[in-house]
């Protein structure tokens, strides 16, 4: 591919500074406010930047972020070359995306974005290779594109679907229901964060989960919802415990629940913690005729992972009890007592099951070995039907139906853009249903994973890639994410962002660190709680290989994580401020002192601990990052991000981190400046029409070609 004189420019490694920089960051009134923890003062100098008592922002914040926001524009949209980077990666961002699609009867309904449209619209086609058809487009609905289509949920029939819609990123999704036929939205609407719809087999209605009050992220609640009738007269079945009932429990994630196809059988789960669950199943025909939702105990005070699916009376069960890698056994639902259970999959210790879905006589098994996705096929009495064959090592995963053995796969790799395939289970037969053209030169890059020894001796999974034939000379501009939490597995996917970086000679490094799900439930826990500094220790032992192997040096590496993982790259840049060149830390976690007294955060204290405990709040105060910053260091320059509407990480640890870095640090901040960016328009970051998320990838890679000196002279 031949390199426009922009991407020429880019690869120049030569350091360029802006045109008269603002010599300081807007000053931070200091308020220090004091807390005796377990015998420990706390001072915080910036509690007023959390805003009220409730967390909700107050004019004086309002008006300190509107100059940390001028002041944060004025350096990023001065940089020299963002107007070409930003057309690059506009013209890249523009390439379309498309889902796999759920099959009803003869209609597929999916989901599409092409071009310059903001968010993905939903489509249907009759026949797999039919004329597509818009049902929805949420573009028509806000003029700057706000409006995200959160899921949908057609009938058995495909004549009806159900969908659910917010704004501005809050995620409090409304659920509405079109009539695919006619096109028309009926009367039915409910508000409060609706999700999981299961509907009846004649369409009469549906199950659901919502919150009772949006306000309070702690009401989960499981309804039925009677088509053509007032939400007010929903049926509530199961109710978030309160504190009273299970002061543990009433803070977790709550309950969720499915319905067999037939409508015969329910699952009800609760979260116990971020990654375990009770379950029990519930006669649907009794609940019918009398009203009554009885459980039945499946598994329930194991601390696992239990989920399924049904076909007749047999739950196909994949649980992580007594197997931290995950099994499978088959339950008659009639008995499901765990004495009753029939073994299908045993645990492997080499590789981890991830997921079970059901074809007609398939079972369907997705497995991770080595943070890459296998997909095995076994009858549905265990007898293996070996593996279903992937374009490459990638990530995959396979939207089934329990009447047919069609199947549609979507795989992607960093070589490999993501793509839609159509898939025969019987046979094995696959091809191509669609996968939208890139503008860039897959075969360029080289992909390579290595496993890099941690502190304590654990082989990290470390993905590589580059243009192939770079030179490892400890000089390439090199950018390294992770994740390392929630149980959540970090898998190779494809990027068209990042070419222009890999063209300039960028390397980009994904690490699997402890924490996540790459191989289990053992890996997940080692990264938990107590052992949460296991996840920096991987992570610092990946930037401190990338050096050692000449791929990069401190002044040229950039780390960059979001949510948990802005948590991570918090924590590296406070523990180990000389290894790095610039810090990307997007909607983070980072006072961990108080976290969870905000929005949902309570969710996570299984995660993370909390420091009302006495014995958690001493890991907790060793490695939160906003309680380790040391006035006088020099920090590396840091980029924070948040959003106003988050409803899952509040944007105070964005702010007070902000604050107190560009008071410490040593560093000349017209070099090494400390940045926010708090984005009004949004939340975590799910739904950000296609503008704000050029403009985002322009800040975060003109911030990183700037400090890792790339820019053009």
């Amino acid at each position: 591919m031949r390199l426009s004189a922009a991407l020429l420019a880019l690869a120049l490694p030569a350091l360029s500074s802006i045109a008269a920089p603002p010599a300081a960051p807007p000053p931070t009134e200091v308020r220090p406010v004091t807390d005796v923890l377990h015998g420990e003062s706390i001072v915080d100098p910036y509690r007023w930047l959390e805003g009220d008592a409730k967390g909700a922002v107050t004019p004086e914040v309002t008006a300190w972020t509107d100059a940390q926001l001028a002041y944060t524009r004025e350096i990023l949209d001065n940089l020299p070359g963002r107007k070409a980077v930003e057309t690059r990666l506009r013209e890249l961002m523009e390439v379309g995306s498309v889902s796999a699609p759920r099959m009803r009867g003869n209609r597929y309904f999916y989901s599409k974005r092409e071009g310059t449209e903001n968010q993905a619209r939903i489509f249907v086609r009759e026949g797999y290779a039919g004329a597509p058809r818009l049902l929805l487009d949420p573009n028509t609905l806000d003029a700057k594109g706000l409006v995200t289509i959160a899921w949908t949920e057609p009938d058995l029939a495909g004549r009806l679907l159900a969908f659910g819609m917010y704004r501005a990123g809050d995620e409090n999704a409304t659920l509405y229901v079109l009539d695919v036929d006619s096109g028309r939205w009926l009367a039915d609407e409910i508000p409060g964060k609706v999700s999981s719809i299961d509907w009846l087999p004649d369409s009469s209605g549906f199950f659901y989960r919502s919150l009772e009050s949006v306000k309070d992220p702690y009401s989960g609640q499981v309804k039925f919802h009677r088509l053509g009738s007032h939400p007010r007269q929903d049926v509530l079945l199961f109710r978030q415990y309160t504190k009273e009932q299970n002061a543990k429990l009433a803070t977790t994630y709550g309950p969720g629940f499915s319905a067999s196809e037939d409508g015969r059988w329910g699952l009800l789960s609760y979260a116990t913690g971020t990654s375990t669950n009770d379950l029990w199943a519930v006669d649907l025909d009794r609940w019918a005729r009398t009203g009554e939702f009885v459980k039945t105990d499946v598994i329930v005070g194991s601390e696992s992972t239990s989920s399924g699916s049904i076909l007749g009376d047999t739950l196909f069960l994949h649980t992580t009890d007594g197997a931290k890698n995950g099994r499978v056994v088959a339950v008659d639902l009639n008995a499901p007592a765990r004495g009753g259970w029939k073994p299908l999959l045993a645990e492997r210790k080499d590789v981890s099951i991830r997921r079970v879905s059901l074809a007609r006589g398939i079972l369907v098994v997705n497995l991770l070995k080595d943070a890459a996705t296998r997909i095995e096929l076994y009858t549905l009495d265990g007898r293996p039907l070996g593996d279903l064959p992937l374009p490459g090592i990638g990530s995959a995963s396979l939207s089934t139906a329990q009447d047919r053995t069609e199947a549609f796969l979507t795989y992607t790799s960093f070589n490999e853009p993501s793509g839609v395939y159509r898939v025969d289970l019987a046979t094995k037969k696959v091809e191509l249903w669609e996968r939208p053209k890139v503008p860039v030169d897959p075969s360029i890059v080289e992909v390579k994973q290595v496993f890099v020894p941690s502190k304590d001796g654990t082989k990290v999974p470390v993905f590589l890639v580059y243009r192939k034939g770079l030179k490892l000379d400890g000089n390439n501009p090199t950018l390294l994410y992770a994740y390392g939490g929630f149980n959540v597995s970090q898998t190779p996917s494809f990027s068209a962002t990042l070419f222009p970086w890999f063209e300039a000679g960028g390397v980009f490094a994904l690490a699997c660190l402890r924490g996540g799900g790459e191989y289990g439930d053992s890996w997940h826990e080692a990264g938990m709680l107590g052992k949460k500094q296991n996840v920096y220790d991987d992570f610092l032992a990946a930037a401190e290989w990338l050096v050692a192997q000449k791929y990069t040096r401190p002044a040229r590496l950039a780390v960059s994580g979001g949510s948990n993982g802005g948590l991570l790259t918090g924590a590296v840049l406070t523990q180990r401020p000389e290894l790095f060149g610039a810090v990307i830390s997007a909607v983070p976690l980072l006072d961990m002192l108080r976290y969870q007294s905000f929005l949902m955060a309570r969710y996570w204290i299984p995660e993370y601990g909390s420091a009302e405990n006495a014995d958690q709040f001493k890991f907790l105060r060793a490695y939160s990052p906003y309680h380790n910053v040391k006035k006088g260091t020099k920090y590396p320059a840091v980029l924070l991000t948040a959003g106003e509407n988050d409803s899952r990480v509040h944007p105070l640890h964005a702010r007070k981190m902000a604050a107190l870095l560009q008071a410490s640090t040593a560093s000349d901040p017209a070099e090494k400046p400390v940045l926010l960016w708090v984005d009004r328009d949004a939340g975590h970051g799910q739904g950000k029409p296609l503008a704000l998320r050029v403009r985002d990838a322009a800040d975060q890679r003109m911030f990183l070609l700037w400090q890792l000196g790339a820019l053009p002279k």
